[in-house]
């Protein structure tokens, strides 16, 4: 059991020993507290947390509902990288003030054995789940359009249209 700033987590899920408690105190933000669960993962020694609702929540959407992590992993994370899961619970059994966080309260119990299954490394293809419902932090990824298709064959690859426009403007005619 875990209490930052009056809100109690419990650890529900430590792949490869991502659970950190300092480094949890350090990028802890409250815009945090809102969410049922808090995914923290690793990659190039940085810890990154994000936070999640239920599936039940009003405000939850397809990327930051719970059902979500898995595809939060496998489309956000490096692969393999240790990561850990906070799930927000409503009681605690003691609390303790940690001093060097800051007014951060963080306490954590040892007798609790975070083993389950790793829902997150599921084999088979992804899904292809469209644009719709998608918040602002989906990436969306687009084909690339070929810049010299817009060219014309005459004009050479360097001259922008724009600039082409305006020389054909300002062309004077041999007499």
């Amino acid at each position: 059991m875990i209490q930052v700033n009056g809100k109690h987590y419990e650890v529900v899920k430590d792949y490869k020993n991502g659970w950190n408690p300092e480094a949890f105190k350090q990028r802890y933000s409250d815009v945090l507290e809102r969410y049922d669960y808090i995914i923290g993962d690793w990659g190039y020694n940085q810890l990154r947390l994000k936070g999640f609702y239920k599936d039940t929540h009003p405000k939850a959407t397809r990327d930051t509902a719970v059902s979500g992590i898995t595809d939060y992993i496998n489309e956000y994370c490096n692969f393999g990288c240790a990561y850990f899961v906070l799930q927000k619970v409503k009681e605690a059994s003691s609390k303790e003030t940690d001093k060097e966080s800051g007014g951060k309260t963080v306490q954590q119990d040892q007798s609790k054995n975070p083993a389950s299954a790793d829902p997150a490394r599921e084999s088979g293809p992804r899904k292809n789940q469209g644009k719709e419902g998608q918040g602002k932090e989906a990436l969306v990824k687009e084909p690339v359009r070929d810049q010299d298709k817009n060219m014309s064959k005459e004009r050479p690859a360097s001259v922008n249209t724009e600039d082409a426009k305006v020389s054909e403007k300002n062309k004077t005619v041999p007499e």
